[in-house]
């Protein structure tokens, strides 16, 4: 039989591949895994929700299919986490806010949840989310704080948080995550997991963000193969989003293990604005370097465009605003502080200066299209920093005044609605992950999967001490 540790770090692939040959069932995963999360989430907080029933129930299905011979597609039978951004059926979608009731009907599905389920995923539970997704780390008033597998002292990043920490320590191979500037692809590279943001419109979405065109549902895992086979998933058709792009059937498996032989890529070591961790700026220019030797010519290139951040924190904040805007003044005490100073400079934002906003983020996707007829790839830092200390928002002794400040590479791929994801690329001496940006043209996803793809297979199997 094979042992907790190693049906914790299967791929989602390999482990239907074993539910095909007998070798392992849905059931003793899934008892597996959630034995694994009852033990880790003391450490980690990485749930709010943990369905054991509905999972074992979704295991014993997917089992009886399996020993038919019919399942019902590739992730049959798999474990899966869901964000509590997405609504989830027969459980309250909180946003790890004290703010909202959990008294109500709580009775519909997100698409992405809609899918997996279509799809046979065994759902474990939700996991959490600082209130309302509004910043970069992982702690919220209502579950308090998600720690990093990597180190309990730091942070998984966020917003998707706990999806980050329970994917990095081995619980569940698929994670749903939700990226409005940043928030898949950060704390897939603090906690050293791979993290696609999908084209804008891929994946359906419902009920719409408050920060509109910015924010992205998509897929968080420990293997590119996994995320390429969760995004077919995830990107089928929704009624309920206005917004989604029209199917195109496409298995994202298909041509995966071609390699970027002959690709033309940039590398951009800081954008031209930003400042990077000098560990980061050499493992990534040597993660650079690795495309080189994989057949694509790789060419250093600087600043693309202007730091797009106060048109970033326009778009942001009018979105926080209106987020706070259906409940009552005298709840807003319930709130992150730190979430009501971005309201409130969002209060005083008026429609020309959010037109203004959208207008630069129209122009700022313009200059990428012009930048992709030359190259098909971007490559930058994903990060230009490790994760931050529990309970911190900013770093001692720095200028920051937000925490967009330290994560200056993410937003203007929300803006510009480019997919783009975060893969592994090293540890630091302290033994923190650090990750790779790879951006893609609009409708591109399959590159960047392809390109990380190609990676990931030149990297050793990195875990945190905590497997």
């Amino acid at each position: 039989m094979t042992g907790t540790a190693d049906i914790a770090y299967t791929s989602a692939l390999d482990l239907a591949g074993q539910y095909r040959q007998h070798k392992l069932s849905p059931v003793e995963v899934t008892e597996a895994l959630l034995a694994r999360l009852d033990a880790l989430q003391p450490k980690l907080n990485a749930f709010c929700v943990v369905d054991g029933d509905g999972a074992m129930i979704a295991a014993r299905a997917a089992e009886a299919r399996w020993r038919k011979g019919e399942p019902l597609g590739p992730i049959d039978g798999v474990p899966a986490t869901i964000k509590d951004l997405v609504p989830m059926r027969g459980f309250p979608t909180l946003r790890g806010s004290r703010l909202i009731n959990p008294n109500q009907p709580w009775d519909e599905d997100g698409p992405a949840v809609a899918r997996l389920k279509e799809a046979g995923a065994v759902i474990l539970g939700k996991t959490t989310t600082p209130e309302f997704g509004w910043k970069a780390i992982g702690d919220s008033p209502l579950t308090g704080i998600t720690r990093n597998p990597w180190n309990l002292d730091h942070t998984p990043g966020g917003s998707s948080a706990g999806a980050a920490a329970a994917c990095a320590a081995g619980i569940a191979p698929l994670h749903v995550g939700s990226d409005g500037a940043g928030s898949i692809r950060i704390p897939s590279s603090f906690s050293g997991i791979f993290g696609i943001k999908a084209t804008f419109g891929r994946v359906p979405a419902h009920p719409p963000s408050p920060m509109g065109l910015l924010s992205n549902v998509g897929p968080m895992t420990r293997h590119v193969r996994d995320a390429a086979a969760m995004l077919r998933v995830l990107s089928r058709p929704d009624y309920r989003d206005p917004y989604a792009l029209p199917p195109d059937g496409r298995d994202y498996l298909n041509g995966i293990d071609d390699g970027v032989r002959g690709w033309r890529i940039a590398y951009s070591p800081d954008l031209g604005y930003a400042k990077v961790d000098p560990e980061i700026a050499a493992a990534c220019a040597a993660a650079a370097r690795r495309f080189e030797e994989l057949g694509a010519s790789v060419d250093i290139v600087g600043e693309i465009f202007p730091s797009p951040r106060e048109e970033l924190l326009t778009l942001w904040s009018a979105g926080a605003a209106r987020v706070l805007a259906g409940f009552p003044k005298e709840q807003h005490s319930l709130c992150d502080p730190g979430m009501l100073d971005v309201v409130a400079a969002g209060e005083r934002i008026s429609g020309a200066d959010f037109v203004a906003a959208d207008l630069a983020r129209t122009a700022l996707g313009r200059r990428m299209g012009e930048f992709h007829q030359k190259y098909d790839l971007l490559l930058t830092p994903m990060m230009p920093v490790t994760a931050l200390p529990v309970g911190r928002d900013m770093h001692e002794g720095s200028d920051e005044r937000n925490w967009i400040d330290w994560s200056p590479f993410s937003y203007p791929f929300n803006m510009t609605r480019q997919p783009a994801c975060s893969i592994p690329c090293g540890l630091t001496s302290a033994g923190l992950p650090i990750g790779l940006q790879i951006v893609a043209p609009l409708y591109a996803e399959h590159r960047v999967l392809r390109a990380a793809h190609a990676f990931e297979q030149t990297q050793p199997v990195r875990r945190p001490p905590i497997a």
